[in-house]
């Protein structure tokens, strides 16, 4: 699969590992909506489950293969044979398939889960990808904690892994030790040490999880680095902390497209109807402050805040909400509103104000606030004096 230099693939595992955390389980009906949710919004690549994990899992890849024709499909699999055959089984209605194997490669998990050394990893990791590659043309390889795996054994595993035969590389930050510096300069030495990477087109990814909440900048750090590929989820979702989210990275890499150079297949205004839908999927929606998609994402009460968005929205917005598919800023009225923001939302309720009158109504708005934590239309309609009011039904009877 070749991918030109600037052109970032976005691979979304909602499906697999969004689906693996607490809370995010999801019917294979459920999984299809979301699939044809993540095709309208432009991902390169689906992972639609771990076909040897459950029945369901292999139902809803299986579904999903006969009814999504953009992005690419594919499976996880260990590096065991029965593994590989499932996923190639639930893909076999696929337009364009993938495998997408791997095998434990620091010290900590082959000794303690596996029960494997260094040798029987290297061995294994050819033979899988082999394996793999025999059932369809698409290999990934990930070896699972490359960011505490010794260097030179991860370096080692990678290039056995590119000349079995795989078409993706991704180098996992599995439980978010890793920090940005670190895990671009991995890319960086891995690419170096391994010309064949490059000779042969094959595509660096990044995983990345967010339980120190670097995931995001762990994967863009990552693109700076040779990354072409990044694996994330819609509102992060995932194991513990969850995974870099899909959102957030589309986002910055559009905004600040002039320090990137990065194009995508994302289509931005989807991003905020996408979260919704998963949303409406699982047990839970992204946390108001969320980045891009959280509920007060575009959302302001701070009165110099309020004051600079009225005079120019640049003040304070990076994006319009617009971009990202959420319906308008929105200028919360709380204590910390200012006299600018309260005007302007009287007017827009119909109502006009000399500057006495706003003074006057702003004093009882801000007592009402201090007691209040939601401030509505018709509390700010009561706020007003009755000869305010009068006169708006004055003008009705004219």
């Amino acid at each position: 699969m070749t991918n030109p230099a600037n052109r970032l693939v976005f691979f979304d595992t909602t499906l697999r590992d969004g689906e693996q955390s607490p809370g995010c389980s999801m019917t294979t009906q459920e999984k299809l909506s979301m699939a044809h949710a993540l095709e309208d919004l432009g991902v390169d690549i689906i992972e639609a489950g771990f076909a040897m994990a459950s029945e369901g899992d292999f139902a809803a890849i299986a579904t999903i293969t006969q009814a999504i024709r953009t992005p690419r499909i594919t499976s996880l699999a260990r590096a065991k044979r029965e593994d590989i055959e499932m996923a190639a089984r639930a893909l076999e209605h696929a337009d364009r398939a993938r495998i997408h194997v791997f095998l434990a490669s620091s010290d900590l998990h082959l000794e303690y889960k596996l029960k494997m050394s260094r040798e029987q990893a290297l061995i294994q990791t050819g033979e899988s990808v082999r394996q793999a590659r025999a059932l369809v043309d698409d290999i990934e390889f990930s070896p699972e904690d490359a960011t505490r795996a010794d260097r030179d054994f991860l370096v080692e595993m990678v290039r056995i892994a590119v000349e079995a035969g795989a078409t993706t590389i991704n180098m996992p930050d599995t439980v978010g030790y890793s920090t940005p510096e670190e895990y671009g300069k991995m890319f960086r030495e891995v690419r170096q040490r391994i010309p064949a990477i490059d000779q042969q087109g094959v595509i660096l990814s990044s995983h990345c999880h967010d339980d120190l909440g670097l995931a995001v900048a762990n994967s863009l750090s990552a693109v700076q680095n040779g990354a072409r590929q990044v694996e994330c989820t819609i509102n992060g979702v995932g194991e513990r902390a969850g995974n870099a989210a899909l959102e957030e990275i589309a986002a910055a890499l559009f905004v600040r497209a002039d320090y990137y150079g990065i194009s995508t297949g994302i289509k931005l205004d989807k991003l905020n109807p996408t979260s919704q839908t998963l949303a409406q999927l699982i047990t839970f929606g992204p946390s108001p402050n969320k980045a891009i998609v959280g509920a007060n994402a575009f959302a302001h009460e701070s009165g110099i805040h309020q004051h600079g968005m009225l005079a120019n929205p640049l003040c304070y917005e990076i994006m319009t909400p617009e971009s990202v598919g959420a319906s308008k800023t929105n200028l919360v009225l709380g204590k910390h509103s200012g006299r600018a923001a309260l005007r302007h939302r009287i007017e827009q309720l119909g109502y006009t104000l000399d500057r006495e009158e706003l003074q006057h109504t702003y004093y009882r708005f801000v007592a009402l606030a201090d007691r209040k934590k939601n401030i509505y239309d018709q509390d700010l309609i009561g706020l007003l004096p009755q000869q305010i009011r009068d006169r708006k039904a004055a003008t009705y009877i004219d």
